[in-house]
């Protein structure tokens, strides 16, 4: 049996990227650049961005048996994700539709393809793959139930970090086995619902009441936020000042930064000091993964 620092378990997407002055209004259409194709989804992301980093990376996930799903296993073996946990064929690869304006800011449209036949029998059957694992790091872009799963039948021992993206209700024994739930803005309002409070140290006590054992608040330019519910510690991480080109999968390259150092025994506010930098450096490329920083770069940032 392999031993891994982190297994993500998640999407794996071709990312379609147009580049527009600005983005459209309902009923507008606006002329863009080239198309490019770049690997991408949270789960592929999370898997290049630790590797690239130095983790003992494995990525759980399923791909369709066409050019865009060989893409995305060729991108992952690149940057050194063990990929035996790969699935492929059910469906068409996974497609995120994005446009990134000047500024750097995205919106993105997916199909989920071949990640939303990623079944809970899926998780039972990769038992072994999940034991080896210190960390198991999973998103919203494959089915709820599915994640469920994974939260439920992880090793004893296996921290489980879960981005709720894109956002949709939690059930009560997920967010109890998230340690830590790392969300932005967005996410944390849509969890919390009527709940928000002013500010992100509400937020992130809000969240915790919920149930997670730990909570991070990811703030852009601005950082973040870590909340440990073992201490009630509530601490604000800053960012270092960068000129932002494309955030395309820049939370991505966080959360997969936060998990590694967590897997090698950081605590949660040393963890997520790197984890700001890694996020930091993504954002001074374009693409997702062809953005993602070595550890070398993260330390010259």
């Amino acid at each position: 049996m392999q031993d891994y620092d982190l297994l993500v378990v998640g999407s794996a997407n071709a990312d379609l990227v147009i580049g527009v002055e600005r983005r459209p209004a309902p009923g507008e259409t606006v002329l863009g650049s080239d198309l490019a194709v770049h690997p991408g989804g949270k789960g592929g992301n999370q898997a290049v961005a630790a590797a690239r980093l130095g983790a003992r990376t494995a990525l759980l996930a399923r791909v369709g048996d066409d050019a865009h799903g060989r893409l995305l296993l060729e991108s992952q073996r690149e940057a050194g994700v063990d990929t035996g946990g790969v699935l492929v064929g059910g469906a068409p690869t996974g497609v995120a539709l994005i446009t990134v304006d000047p500024s750097g800011d995205n919106s993105i449209v997916v199909s989920p393809g071949a990640n939303a036949r990623l079944t809970p029998d899926d998780i039972r059957a990769a038992a072994d793959l999940l034991a080896g694992a210190r960390v198991v790091s999973a998103q919203l872009e494959i089915p709820l139930e599915t994640v469920a799963e994974v939260a439920r039948t992880r090793p004893p021992g296996a921290r489980f970090v879960l981005n709720p993206s894109p956002p949709a209700p939690l059930p009560d024994d997920v967010l109890a086995a998230c340690d830590p739930l790392v969300v932005n803005e967005h996410e944390a309002r849509f969890v919390l619902g009527a709940s928000t409070g002013p500010g992100p140290e509400d937020w992130a006590r809000a969240l915790l009441a919920l149930g997670p054992q730990s909570v991070v608040i990811t703030l852009g330019a601005d950082g973040a936020l870590v909340a440990d519910g073992r201490t009630d510690a509530v601490a604000r991480i800053p960012s270092p000042r960068v000129d932002a080109v494309d955030t395309t999968g820049a939370g991505d390259a966080f959360t997969a930064a936060l998990a590694w150092r967590l897997s090698v025994g950081e605590d949660i506010a040393t963890a997520a000091a790197f984890a700001v930098r890694v996020g930091a450096a993504a954002v001074t490329r374009e693409g997702a993964q062809v953005s993602f920083p070595t550890a070398e770069e993260v330390s010259a940032l």
